[in-house]
């Protein structure tokens, strides 16, 4: 018995009127206008207030080792909860919580923008995290449940992958057109006008089935599964700073994988569980996850390095920094919308997966070659078009084959699941290639530093050098992600009758 999804929807019986089959709502394009302004915001969120943050920092007046917590506070929250957030969608309905998710995240931004402290502005980047983790899977979720037309589905993930890519890139450039001509705290305020705007269009244009309020939530598995995310969140996020031997990083990381391991085993007890287990025996939904996480792992290392490289070795200003990210913006968008969109229905999710994984480590292995004179146009231009073609190829199977053939119980955590790996995957790289990098540029110079007058030279050598170094495993990381797809994913196109997730009835 088969609990997919059908590719053949359409194809009911006569005189069936379903929402679904019968008559398609005509204003679903327009619901994922209000998705995507939704699912825009969440990632944007992850990045735009890095350039911002020097501002924020001198005008709080934050030590240089807490600022950090910018950006760890929302990353911890909305990693750790997003299980729970998913699994909440289910159970009281997709549409609710996505608007419960869009007030709270506006809420939060607002607090945030008037912050008069650091503690304030950590406190609303948290709540962020959480009305983030409540949000991004109901998106995702609402994409499922309304295009299950093989080919309206292609075109919707296409889009979605799409921001999901880009928005990175989108939030660096943002940020630094805000903090430059307004201040940093704007943000933090851009968001509530976009919430509104979503708010209403959620009202009048978005329509989920009942949740399932039969089904009880699973309270040990939200414990030992959120605690175990946020342990090990916490541990990457502390090991940038501290290192990896720190006895406190070592402690979180391994009580974090103790959690998780005894999480898997009440699972596979529990009645109602957070996350069923037969959404992870899927190899489809598998080889997506973990292709999705270690992808995450490069494309967040690029985002990283390349973010101080312009700014601190080509000296570019912040709203330059951004504009310099865009052409990646936008071969992601043509590789997700005009390449896989229309590929998807014709070929089986791996042959797009794989090349663009090929692709995206190409485009990193041309960084590996960066200099302390490398010029853009020559060496950082051409990576980022390489690898955005490569993301954007990736990023659409990956949503769309994850998501599909799933149980309609099952959409919110099945989402929320793609989102964990995505926000695991980007922890875990920021703070392994960082670390990383950081080694290598200290014994870069310890090794050259001979002549104290070529000090400056000798330090700017050894900073791109650990970029490159660090961009070298990034490399590793998204021919990981090669591998998974192959060897796992094994999907075939739906629109010539295959199934999306042929291992998925269970």
């Amino acid at each position: 018995m088969s609990d997919s999804i059908s590719a053949g929807a359409t194809r009911t019986a006569p005189g069936s009127h379903t929402a679904d089959a019968g008559a398609p709502d005509p204003r679903r394009w327009w619901g994922l206008v209000v998705i995507a302004l939704a699912q825009l915001m969440v990632v944007l969120d992850a990045t735009i207030v890095n350039i911002a943050l020097p501002s924020a920092q001198q005008d709080l007046g934050m030590s240089d080792g807490n600022r950090q917590w910018v950006i760890t506070a929302y990353t911890l929250a909305f990693g750790g909860l997003l299980l729970l957030g998913g699994r909440v969608a289910d159970l009281v309905g997709r549409k609710r919580t996505f608007m419960f998710g869009l007030v709270g995240f506006a809420v939060a931004s607002a607090v945030g923008g008037a912050a008069t402290g650091s503690g304030m502005l950590f406190a609303a980047r948290a709540a962020q995290g959480v009305f983030g983790a409540v949000l991004a899977p109901s998106a995702l979720s609402l994409m499922t449940t309304t295009f299950t037309d093989p080919r309206e589905r292609g075109k919707a993930f296409g889009i979605y992958g799409a921001l999901a890519g880009a928005g990175g890139a989108i939030g660096l450039l943002l940020g630094g057109v805000l903090t430059s001509y307004l201040n940093w705290r704007w943000c933090l305020y851009v968001n509530i006008p976009i919430a509104i705007v979503a708010v209403v269009g959620a009202v009048v244009l978005l329509h989920d089935r009942p949740g399932h309020s039969e089904a009880r939530l699973d309270v040990p598995g939200v414990i030992l599964g959120c605690g175990g995310l946020v342990a090990i969140v916490y541990g990457f996020s502390e090991a940038e700073s501290r290192g990896w031997g720190d006895a406190s990083v070592v402690s979180l990381i391994a009580g974090g994988v103790v959690l998780l391991l005894a999480f898997v085993l009440w699972q596979s007890r529990a009645k109602s569980p957070l996350l069923p287990l037969r959404i992870l025996r899927d190899r489809n939904r598998a080889g997506c996850f973990l292709t999705i996480g270690f992808a995450t792992i490069g494309m967040f290392g690029l985002f990283l390095f390349m973010t101080y490289y312009l700014q601190g070795i080509l000296g570019y200003s912040p709203v330059r920094t951004g504009l310099a990210f865009m052409p990646m913006s936008l071969a992601i968008i043509i590789g997700s919308t005009q390449i896989s969109a229309r590929l998807l229905p014709r070929v089986p999710a791996r042959a797009l997966m794989v090349p663009g994984m090929l692709l995206a480590a190409c485009g990193l292995l041309i960084l590996t070659r960066l200099g302390v004179d490398s010029a853009y146009a020559t060496h950082v231009l051409p990576a980022e078009i390489v690898m955005g073609l490569g993301m954007g190829l990736t990023f659409m199977p990956v949503f769309s084959t994850a998501t599909h053939g799933v149980r309609p119980q099952d959409a919110g955590v099945t989402s929320a699941m793609v989102n964990t790996s995505q926000q695991v995957g980007g922890s875990l790289g920021t703070a392994l290639l960082n670390t990383i990098a950081t080694s290598a540029t200290s014994a870069y110079i310890g090794g050259h530093l001979t002549d104290p007058s070529h000090k400056a030279q000798v330090v700017a050598a050894g900073v791109v050098h650990g970029y490159t170094h660090a961009i070298g495993y990034a490399v590793g990381a998204m021919l990981l992600a090669g591998c998974a797809a192959a060897f796992l994913v094994n999907a075939e196109p739906v629109a010539h009758g295959g199934s999306a997730t042929p291992n998925a009835a269970h």
